[in-house]
């Protein structure tokens, strides 16, 4: 049994996409219906633009997105492969639920460009951040985040990536205070994230509330493929559920090595990353055994693909 599994923001790269846009019309298409709806060239920006301005949050989720629904498109015209499930990271929710049947592309676009915006306008630049934790218990983490974390002062996880690697967010001043406790606590490794707002945690409550009216407006269709949520690890077939799930997702905790032990107690022994950069295949290596582990990011990887198809 085969899962489907989507990257999220910081997989973003200069130039992907650009074998599949080249080779195949369909992803062509792909990214001439996000430029329509953005009004804007989103091709140009992932081909030819600047890292930076690519790394925007309100460019790198709506690019993520379609670079990673193109290369989907194409593995559905070149294999016959097909998910038992569907999962991402964060913003790859949005391109697992796309490719469930239940939102619509070009509405999903428009929502994943809103939600960057509004993720990026919740807190001021320079008043939050993030770090990656390695080397502790999500228990040991989690008791630290709640004995220093107030309504001034927040920090709490994140991320739950893998066993080993667990992400926290909040305000500056408390993550950096949180990270030295971690260290005596005997964290291997804390290391902070270059990013520019402090992503799943409560300072971003305002970004939920705009976002729950732009998720208000779209439509939802029947769910094809069941979708494994970032807030519950557990496996959705309910399009009436998306918006619940998408606006809680924003504050709370990405649970993704359990929504990987979720899908692995479920027979899954497949996983193909699909999209830029491989992250998530590393996270899942080091959280569940005895799997095969493929990714979906250009030609090479596609015909590796169809020759192990070929070959089965």
């Amino acid at each position: 049994m085969i899962a489907f599994v989507f990257p999220g923001q910081g997989s973003q790269t200069i130039g992907m996409g650009l074998e599949f846009y080249n080779e195949f019309p369909i992803a062509r298409q792909t990214f001439e219906e996000a430029s329509d709806t953005l009004k804007f060239d989103l091709a140009k920006l992932c081909f030819e633009g600047d890292l930076e301005e690519l790394s925007l949050t309100a460019n790198a989720q709506p690019a993520l997105l379609t670079t990673s629904i193109a290369a989907l498109r194409v593995l559905e015209q070149e294999t016959d492969l097909s998910p038992s499930f569907v999962a991402g990271h964060s913003l790859g929710e949005y391109s697992a639920i796309v490719s469930s049947g239940a939102l619509n592309f070009k509405d999903a676009v428009h929502t994943v460009r809103k939600r960057g915006e509004f993720m990026q306008s919740a807190v001021p630049v320079g008043i939050g951040s993030m770090a990656a934790v390695m080397g502790l218990s999500k228990e040991q983490i989690m008791k630290i985040c709640e004995e220093n974390s107030d309504d001034e002062n927040v920090v709490s996880p994140a991320n739950f990536n893998s066993p080993q690697q667990i992400v926290i967010s909040g305000h500056k001043a408390a993550v950096e205070k949180v990270s030295l406790l971690l260290k005596e606590e005997g964290a291997k490794r804390v290391v902070p994230l270059t990013v520019s707002a402090p992503f799943h945690c409560s300072l971003m409550n305002k970004a939920a509330e705009e976002l729950k009216e732009v998720l208000d407006s779209i439509n939802k269709s029947e769910i094809n493929v069941p979708v494994v949520s970032n807030v519950d690890a557990e496996s959705n077939s309910d399009h009436n559920a998306i918006t619940d799930l998408l606006f809680r997702q924003v504050v709370m905790p990405v649970r993704w090595y359990e929504s990987v032990e979720y899908m692995k107690n479920q027979n899954i022994n497949r996983f193909i990353e699909i999209g830029p950069g491989n992250v998530l295949t590393g996270l899942i290596r080091r959280t569940v055994n005895d799997v095969e582990l493929n990714n979906l990011e250009n030609l090479d990887h596609l015909n590796h693909i169809n020759e192990n198809e070929n070959r089965s």
